[in-house]
């Protein structure tokens, strides 16, 4: 689709709204810089956290000698350390997320870009890899506030293009990216490959994984009837069908076995998992739906 023709990413109403959000994340990681997260690891901020014993190359600074003065024994002063988050927003963008209006994929590079916004107001690292029959593109981690116009220009040149490789190209970022953090996969998971080997790459290598499952309306409630002549948008297949009621419920059915496989698969891995169709407006998704990834 051209750029022309997308939708302005978010109004400023909903980006006063995202300020208030942090991303939240049910593992540390060690931070590359200083940011505002609380670390349980001992630094040297200045919110005082606890003592311990003196030790020989302890920095004398942070002596506590008042302590010393009634003990005898030297204590230094611990402090709380913080550190930033890495998100890593990993948007599949193969050819069948070009479907629907939105496509499938403008949802997904509107909620990245939703998401990243948050990360990057909070001082976290944001950076994007896109996916297709590799993690083929990529917008290095940045920081602050100031990145998010050139997080917006890479998310918006984003095209669908290609099949898609979710387990290859998913253990293939796990592998190169040189620090694990928050991995968010948004994607229709529409793979005949699978997916499940790429997520247990990225919790092997350390992330704490979230799915983001988006589909289209009319992938969930198909409008179609008749005889029809179909074409896999990814690999040119054609099959010639006849839709009737019979082959709706059917279709449904399988559908929703299959949801209910993606989704016990998750849970089963302690990943994070949501499912949204892109006629839910994305304000509230985010704002309301994404609990326990982003809190307010």
């Amino acid at each position: 689709m051209p750029t022309s023709t997308r939708p302005p990413f978010f109004s400023s109403e909903f980006l006063a709204q995202l300020e208030r959000l942090t991303l939240a994340s049910r593992r540390t990681f060690r931070g590359r810089v200083k940011g505002e997260r609380r670390s349980p690891r001992k630094g040297h901020s200045v919110e005082f956290c606890d003592y311990r014993a003196y030790g020989i190359g302890d920095d004398l600074r942070y002596v506590d000698w008042n302590i010393y003065s009634r003990l005898d024994r030297l204590h230094v002063k611990l402090f709380v350390d913080e550190e930033d988050l890495c998100l890593h927003l990993l948007v599949d963008a193969s050819k069948s997320m070009d479907f629907g209006a939105p496509t499938k994929l403008d949802y997904a590079l509107r909620l990245g870009g939703a998401l990243g916004f948050v990360g990057l107001v909070n001082l976290e690292r944001v950076g994007v890899a896109v996916l297709r029959e590799r993690a083929a593109e990529g917008w290095p981690p940045a920081r602050g506030r100031n990145q998010f116009p050139a997080l917006v220009d890479f998310l918006t040149d984003v095209r669908a293009a290609g099949g898609t490789s979710l387990n290859a190209a998913l253990a293939g970022y796990a592998m190169r990216a040189r620090e694990p953090g928050l991995a968010v996969v948004i994607s229709d998971l529409l793979d005949p490959g699978g997916y499940e080997t790429g997520l247990r790459a990225l919790l092997e290598h350390r992330f704490d994984v979230h799915v983001i499952h988006v589909l289209d309306a009319e992938e969930m409630n198909p409008a179609l009837a008749g005889d029809l002549r179909m074409e896999d948008s990814e690999t040119g297949e054609v099959r010639e069908l006849t839709l009737d009621g019979e082959t709706i419920r059917e279709y449904r059915q399988r559908l929703h076995q299959y949801l209910d496989r993606v989704e016990g698969f998750c849970r089963s891995q302690e990943i994070g998992y949501r499912r949204v169709t892109t006629d839910t407006p994305l304000e509230e998704f985010v704002l309301s739906q994404l609990r326990g990834l982003v809190i307010g």
